[in-house]
């Protein structure tokens, strides 16, 4: 299969190399020439497992056996063979994506992504070692340190948002272990540090670090398309287990309600979408950084605005680097998809031409929810359904219900679940009673007495584990600290 960037339809690579470089030379995102076709039904009727293995190497078709990555990703590391089960709340369904191993819907993605890697290393027959570069707003670094730890031939760099993520989840980063791991906290926000990561590429030289360093760059961020294609299956498997339990059937179309930050969550169901899979409204969650919001509204994207911390951190984020891929699907123009990224380079923000923003709203819906509407919601699912949010769920639960009472849209609801509550232990304990002690894992202990859900190990076990990267740097020094490792 075919690639080329966004911003460019000339030069094309295959899927093996777009795994590999994850970016491409002139800035922009791989995209497939066209998008693969998939046995619809046929594929619903496999276990998730055989789902993964379809779809993603319908996506990867130059990356051999496929089902042995698969299986060497998956197998033993979540809590559940079915790897991302839903519940039926009695309202909406939950599509729990925080089974895996670092409780964040990213363990999906990047369980896979190391494995593809290698194996596009071998396709490509590359001698060189591969450095990951990888900007994080929370939950994307501690799955990309685990799923890249003592990975022969790769070396891995996070940088994070200095005091930008929860203390779980800089617990989880700062204690990890392997002998190619390097974490770095940024002084700035997540765009920050996620332009100093796209920076560094642009200084590299033919896609490896410049200054004749042999290290080829790559990235596993959601803008690598070996992050991507995982996602598509669990929105397979949520339509499955609908399908199993009598809630719909085949043909009929299911709206998704997604937590949004970097956009590659909702566009992994818009691809799914495209592969055929019955999706309705794709409905596009945001905290109080709404920038996505208006922008699904009125065509205008403008980044020109403050970034607020939020109780859901994962989504604190102005510049959204997966919203290029839909531009790009929607208009299948390049030149303006690079005439849109360099205005909002030089001038933080762009307008989209009226038929590419309707064709945006004939396939999504924007809401945002603030933070007391995000613990309002935590509340009021617990009493009612018995069923722990986090932050990040509790606002995609709370835009789905303001999008049905707003359209009377009956359709079957799914609200991506994308971390566990423990991750956010004091912001998910403070909706349900006052705190009374700041110390988060005294705040797990007691949300999981009064709640009765357990804590996940990986979590539980970060109070005892040291504290092995502790750098903080000026963002304009993150090339100098990637030089230096």
């Amino acid at each position: 299969m075919r690639y080329h960037s966004t911003r460019n339809g000339k030069n094309f690579v295959d899927s093996a190399h777009a795994v590999l470089t994850g970016l491409a030379l002139d800035g922009g995102l791989y995209v497939p020439e066209k998008l693969p076709q998939i046995d619809v039904a046929g594929c619903l009727q496999e276990n998730t497992m055989e789902m993964a293995t379809g779809i993603i190497g319908a996506f990867l078709p130059e990356i051999p056996n496929m089902k042995k990555l698969v299986d060497r990703a998956y197998k033993g590391k979540f809590q559940t063979e079915e790897l991302t089960p839903t519940v039926d709340t009695g309202k909406f369904t939950v599509l729990e994506l925080f089974r895996g191993p670092t409780s964040a819907f990213k363990d999906v993605a990047l369980c896979m992504l190391p494995q593809l890697l290698t194996a596009a290393r071998e396709v490509k027959g590359m001698n060189e070692d591969v450095l990951i570069l990888t900007a994080t707003s929370g939950d994307t670094g501690k799955a990309a340190l685990a799923g890249f730890a003592n990975v022969p031939g790769v070396k891995i760099c996070v940088f994070y948002p200095d005091g930008g993520v929860s203390a779980i989840q800089r617990a989880q980063m700062v204690t990890q272990e392997g002998n190619n791991v390097a974490v770095c906290a940024v002084k700035g926000n997540f765009d920050d540090a996620q332009t100093g990561v796209k920076n560094i590429f642009a200084a590299g030289e033919n896609g490896r670090l410049p200054g004749g360093n042999r290290l080829c760059l790559s990235t596993a961020n959601s803008i690598n398309i070996g992050r991507l294609a995982p996602q598509v299956t669990y929105y397979f498997k949520a339509y499955a287990d609908l399908l199993r339990r009598g809630q719909i059937q085949m043909g009929d179309t299911v709206n998704f309600c997604v937590p949004t930050g970097n956009f590659g969550d909702i566009l992994a169901g818009w691809l799914a979408k495209k592969l055929g899979l019955p999706v309705g409204k794709l409905i596009c969650a945001s905290n109080a950084n709404n920038v996505l919001t208006d922008f699904i509204q009125t065509g205008t994207y403008d980044r020109r605005r403050p970034l607020h911390k939020t109780l859901s951190p994962s989504m604190d984020i102005l510049v959204s680097s997966n919203l290029e891929r839909l531009l790009y699907f929607l208009s299948e123009d390049t030149e303006l998809v690079s005439k849109l990224m360099n205005q909002l380079n030089t001038d933080g923000n762009y307008t989209v031409p009226a038929n590419l923003k309707a064709a945006i709203i004939e396939e999504f819906h924007a809401g945002f929810c603030d933070d007391v509407g995000a613990q309002t919601a935590i509340a009021n699912v617990f009493k009612e359904h018995n069923y722990l949010c986090d932050t990040h769920t509790a606002t995609a639960w709370a835009v789905a219900e303001n999008y049905v009472n707003q359209t009377g849209d009956s359709r079957p609801m799914v609200v991506l679940s994308t971390a566990s509550a423990y991750k956010f232990p004091g912001s998910v304990l403070s909706a349900l009673e006052p705190l009374s002690d700041n110390d988060e894992f005294a705040q797990m202990d007691r949300l999981a007495k009064l709640t009765g859900w357990p804590i996940p190990r990986n979590l539980s076990d970060l109070q005892t584990k040291k504290e092995l990267h502790t750098d903080v740097i000026e963002k304009e020094a993150m090339l100098q600290f990637v030089m230096s490792l």
